[in-house]
């Protein structure tokens, strides 16, 4: 299945704060109910432009887009995903090019 990246931003305040790990669980269960195909291969907090990043497997773009707009249900005040093309696939894509 392809592999997608989500990044994601929150704006807290010290009540969200306190109540992040359940909004997140709540959040996770909503996204493994509405696009259970989902495969999830990491989740990270970060530092940067964004709070969390998220990389995780979907059948296609419209179920990764269902990944994000949840996000935006859920509280995120910016969700921005991407497409991740492995390494070894995209130096393929350079021989094919040749």
């Amino acid at each position: 299945m392809p592999k997608y990246i989500l990044a994601t931003k929150f704006d807290f305040d010290e009540e969200d704060l306190a109540k992040r790990k359940e909004q997140g669980k709540k959040w996770l269960e909503m996204v493994k109910e509405k696009v259970p195909s989902i495969k999830w291969i990491s989740h990270y907090a970060i530092l940067g432009p964004y709070d969390f990043l998220d990389i995780f497997e979907a059948k296609n773009e419209t179920e990764a887009a269902k990944v994000s707009l949840l996000s935006r249900a859920a509280g995120a005040t910016f969700a921005e995903s991407w497409t991740a093309i492995p390494y070894a696939d995209f130096l393929n894509l350079l021989e094919d090019l040749k």
